[in-house]
C-alpha cells in the first residue's frame, strides 16, 4: 500500500484523488490517500509521495505559513531532507516548488513566472510532448505559470513547442499544466511507481 500525500490548502484537490484512484486500477499500485492540511498531518501519515495541486499559490502560501497550520514550512523542510521523495507540482504547486520563499534555493532548480500564459479567459488545451512518458500528452493550461530559467536541460521533461512546460529535480517533478483535468494519468501513475520505490528503500 502506497501513501500519498495530498495538500489540501487550496485547488484542484479532489480531482487529483480521483486521477490517483484511476492510476492506482490502471498500475494495479494500492493507493491510501493522506489529506495534508498542518504539519501534524505530514508527521503522522508516514507518506511515500506529495501531491501539491493547482490553486492560488499566494492563498495557498498564506494558508500553509499560519501558525493554525504550518504545513508549508515543514514541507519544504521534509523535501530538502528526503530528495527522493516523489513529489508532483502542477500550475500553483509548481509555483511553490519553484519558488518556495524559505530562505533556500529552488526546489527543482528552475525559476517561474506566474500566469506567464495569461489570466483566466486565456486559458487553453493543447498537446504537449513529454519527454518523461516519452509520448505526447492532453496538456490543459489555466492560469499557467511558465518556467523561465532552468539549471540544467536535462531537468526539462515536457515542452509545448519551445517552451518548457515540465522540469524534474531527483523525484520531484513539477508542471505548468493540469494533468489531474485530463483523462490520462500518466504523471499520476508515474508517481505511484516512484513511490512504490521510494517505499523499497526506505523499507
Amino acid at each position: 500500500m502506497i501513501r500519498v500525500g495530498l495538500v489540501m490548502l487550496q485547488g484542484a484537490r479532489n480531482v487529483h484523488i480521483e486521477a490517483l484512484e484511476k492510476a492506482s486500477k490502471e498500475s494495479g499500485i494500492e493507493v491510501e490517500i493522506k489529506k495534508l492540511r498542518t504539519s501534524n498531518d505530514l508527521f503522522s501519515s508516514k507518506i511515500d509521495a506529495v501531491i501539491i495541486p493547482g490553486g492560488e499559490s499566494t492563498t495557498m502560501r498564506l494558508t500553509g505559513n499560519s501558525s493554525k497550520s504550518g504545513l508549508i514550512p515543514s514541507l519544504l523542510r521534509f523535501m530538502r531532507q528526503n530528495p527522493q521523495l516523489p513529489v508532483l507540482g502542477t500550475c500553483a504547486g509548481a509555483i511553490l516548488l519553484a519558488d518556495p520563499r524559505d530562505g533556500k534555493n529552488s526546489l527543482i532548480g528552475s525559476s517561474i513566472i506566474r500566469n506567464g500564459y495569461g489570466r483566466q479567459n486565456e486559458s487553453f488545451q493543447t498537446e504537449i510532448y513529454s519527454k518523461l512518458l516519452m509520448r505526447n500528452y492532453p496538456g490543459i493550461f489555466i492560469r499557467a505559470p511558465k518556467f523561465s530559467s532552468i539549471e540544467d536541460s536535462n531537468s526539462v521533461i515536457a515542452t509545448f513547442g519551445k517552451d518548457i512546460v515540465g522540469v524534474r529535480k531527483f523525484n520531484r517533478i513539477a508542471l505548468s499544466f493540469h494533468p489531474e483535468l485530463s483523462h490520462d494519468n500518466g504523471f499520476h501513475r508515474w508517481l505511484l511507481e516512484q513511490a512504490i520505490i521510494y517505499s523499497e528503500i526506505l523499507a
